[in-house]
């Protein structure tokens, strides 16, 4: 489209459009007058242009004084017009930061082997990522821009392949269908932590006037220097699934009678998922009505797998239809895996919680890597999991010898600390996990992945089968083996934020002055307690917490006497309180009804006693339920 001539001034033209219209604030109006000089998106320019036809400033206000900010996720945010919402020009000016910070941090890296670009299949995603290519073919740099729609783990996995300075995925992964996002990738191939997304940030500041050249993407279809790196990275992804399951196990899932349902949530995941079972020998049943991609999710609520049975209905109906026991679904992106099975004696379907699925692969890591022709006894094995997640991968360390690290929650955390195993000498990482549904196999993708999670939970399920045992029945087994790790996790909601500082304050003097407590309801002994909002950890030399501290945001972790751990923790994102509770009781302890009441009653008299609902006004969505449990 071509641009009235006055548009290349560099913003100071006033035409006869705006300039007399004024909000009576002079910085606002500069800033409108900046977004119509700088926005070359039509739709988004006409709209901010009707808003001051009609004097809407309070509107323009919000969307043009406050500005999105970078961190450690990248951008997420709403699909919409001003510096606050993800569009055209605020994509623009993050790539162009994004650009300034790698010449000036890495430029050796950039030079050599460029960044990599992909997408999913949200409103603006491809148009978002061919904008960010384009403002770095137009300096000459190298792009790997996907040419379709792809998983995320495919662009921390393409990263680590070709050894790009650093990688962005626009996906706002299973947020509602009005929203996007910007998620930026270090050169390891794992997602950046602080400092790198503060001094990003900083870069995009600086770089905020988009430069004319930076809105031609017709520059990507005749420049040597954009790449489609899709065939060739699809071709070495399988090929790396391929060698991750053993010999034996491939043969089973060749006459294996097990069928998977699967569904990608209306999102990207159909055709790799169903190139990754094909690698492995087995068969997906899609869900027709979900299988293609579309970015308004017309058949679900919200497009976020954990929602269980509401995200998964049409998939239980699809395998009832095809007398299937087993449903595999990914979120809209692909980066996690969630799991139904159908009891077959009561045909109730069980939707395993992420912790669930963590004990299963883990057991399954463990055991498969033993089988693999690539096992090497001398090597070193390490398993990953994030604080607010199950323990069982830490029982299991203790009684099989592998090493066991905790993480903050996050998988930046998970990726980044992988990557550093790696560096060391004869050290494996094989697997890592949060309870969010997320799961990493092996390091070549430094990030969760939920086409490999789906693939190998599949032939755990395919092997187990052939064994005439269910998933829930070996979880179970796991569970006998290691004792019964149970957990209860949920949030309050409060009406304001600052009830939460005096729930922590009190938690920190509870005895006294900095004393915490030392029981819960006089009957259960504290053992340990973390506070990463300070960095206390009596469990530790000199009281100091191994992981990082964040003073930004309240975290406190319970160890009791019985194996019960608590964690509280206020949400970086939303007004919550989050709570995490898990037993982990020993072999042989309980059955699995008095472990789980145990459980509840601790959960009960934790929140009581450390949060004081009633007192504080909290409201917990699901905690009605857990009482009727009682």
């Amino acid at each position: 489209m071509s641009q009235p001539e006055t548009l290349h001034q560099h913003g100071h033209h006033h035409n006869h459009h705006h300039h007399q219209v004024t909000s009576g604030n002079p910085e606002l109006d500069a800033k409108i007058t900046e977004w119509l000089a700088w926005d070359r998106n039509s739709r988004t320019s006409e709209e901010v242009r009707h808003l001051v036809k009609t004097e809407q400033f309070d509107i323009l206000a919000k969307m043009l004084m406050t500005r999105l900010r970078f961190g450690t996720a990248g951008l997420r945010g709403k699909l919409g017009v001003g510096y606050n919402a993800m569009n055209d020009l605020v994509v623009v000016q993050t790539a162009q930061g994004l650009l300034k910070y790698l010449e000036e941090t890495d430029s050796q890296t950039l030079k050599r082997n460029g960044i990599v670009v992909g997408y999913d299949g949200r409103h603006g995603s491809k148009k978002f990522a061919e904008l960010t290519a384009t403002v770095f073919v137009q300096k000459r740099y190298q792009v790997r821009l996907f040419n379709n729609v792809v998983p995320t783990p495919f662009v921390s996995y393409a990263v680590g392949k070709y050894k790009c300075a650093a990688g962005v995925m626009v996906t706002a992964s299973h947020n509602p269908k009005e929203d996007n996002g910007y998620k930026v990738y270090g050169p390891n191939g794992a997602q950046i932590v602080s400092p790198v997304d503060a001094e990003i940030e900083s870069c995009i500041l600086q770089s905020l006037e988009p430069l004319e050249s930076s809105w031609d993407t017709s520059v990507l279809s005749n420049s040597d220097k954009r790449i489609n790196p899709l065939p060739e990275v699809l071709k070495s992804y399988l090929e790396m699934i391929k060698s991750d399951v053993a010999q034996e196990h491939k043969d089973i899932n060749e006459k294996t009678s097990l069928k998977f349902v699967y569904t990608p949530l209306h999102g990207v995941g159909f055709v790799y998922f169903a190139r990754a079972m094909d690698a492995v020998n087995l068969k997906i049943i899609p869900v027709e009505s979900q299988k293609d991609v579309d970015p308004d999710f017309p058949t679900v609520k919200l497009p976020n797998p954990e929602e269980g049975k509401d995200a998964l209905s049409l998939a239980i109906k699809t395998a009832e239809v095809n007398h299937c026991t087993i449903i595999i679904a990914n979120d809209p992106d692909a980066d996690r895996m969630a799991c139904a099975e159908k009891d077959s004696l009561t045909g109730k379907w069980k939707i395993f919680s992420g912790n669930e699925l963590g004990a299963l692969l883990g057991w399954w890591a463990w055991h498969t890597y033993q089988a693999l022709a690539s096992y090497d006894s001398k090597v070193e094995v390490y398993m990953l999991a994030s604080t607010v997640s199950s323990k069982i991968l830490r029982t299991m360390s203790k009684v099989d010898g592998f090493k066991y690290i905790e993480t903050l929650t996050g998988f930046k955390w998970m990726g980044n600390k992988a990557h550093e195993i790696m560096q060391k000498n004869r050290k494996k990482v094989l697997f890592a996990f949060e309870e969010a549904i997320g799961f990493m196999w092996n390091t070549a993708v430094l990030d969760k992945d939920g086409i490999q999670a789906g693939v190998h939970l599949a032939t755990l399920a395919s092997y187990l089968h052939h064994h005439a045992i269910t998933l829930s029945a070996h979880l179970q087994e796991i569970y006998h083996e290691y004792g019964y790790h149970l957990s209860f996790n949920s949030y309050f909601t409060a009406k304001s934020t600052s009830i939460f500082e005096k729930i922590f304050t009190r938690l920190r003097n509870y005895e006294g002055s900095n004393v915490y407590p030392k029981t819960v309801s006089d009957s259960f002994r504290i053992k340990y307690i973390r506070d990463l909002t300070l960095g206390y950890d009596n469990s530790q030399p000199g009281n100091k917490a191994v992981l990082p501290s964040f003073p930004d945001q309240q975290m406190i972790t319970f160890e009791f006497e019985n194996g019960m751990i608590a964690t509280l923790r206020t949400s970086g994102t939303e007004p919550k309180l989050k709570f995490y509770t898990e037993i982990c009781a020993k072999p042989k302890q309980g059955s699995k009804d008095e472990i789980q009441r145990l459980l509840i009653t601790m959960v009960k008299a934790i929140t009581d006693d450390f949060c004081q609902p009633e007192k504080n006004g909290l409201t917990c969505p699901n905690f009605p339920s857990v009482h009727n449990k009682l």
